[in-house]
């Protein structure tokens, strides 16, 4: 078990969220025209790193607003969250 601290609710039990996978993902301009093969990588292939990720979480049990997270996939330890739009959230 462990706790993210919603942005806008401060922290909870993990229980509380919902794991939206991994963020910053940019959809296409154009999905019409993408082949088969992009469109599936767009959709499908995710980074899996070992270490720091950066993440969208819901608080489903909350405020059901959207957040990221920057989350060790070790240690699940947290280094930040913040909402979604602010300045944080631009970095890779």
């Amino acid at each position: 078990m462990f706790f993210l601290e919603c942005p806008w609710c401060g922290e909870r039990d993990e229980s509380e969220f919902s794991y939206g996978g991994e963020a910053n993902i940019v959809r296409p301009a154009t999905p019409d025209a993408l082949t088969d093969k992009e469109w599936a990588n767009y959709l499908f292939m995710r980074k899996n790193p070992r270490g720091d990720h950066v993440e969208q979480w819901n608080h489903s049990q909350g405020c059901r607003r959207w957040f990221i997270a920057e989350r060790n996939t070790v240690t699940y330890k947290i280094s930040k969250t913040y909402r979604i739009g602010s300045n944080q959230d631009k970095k890779d």
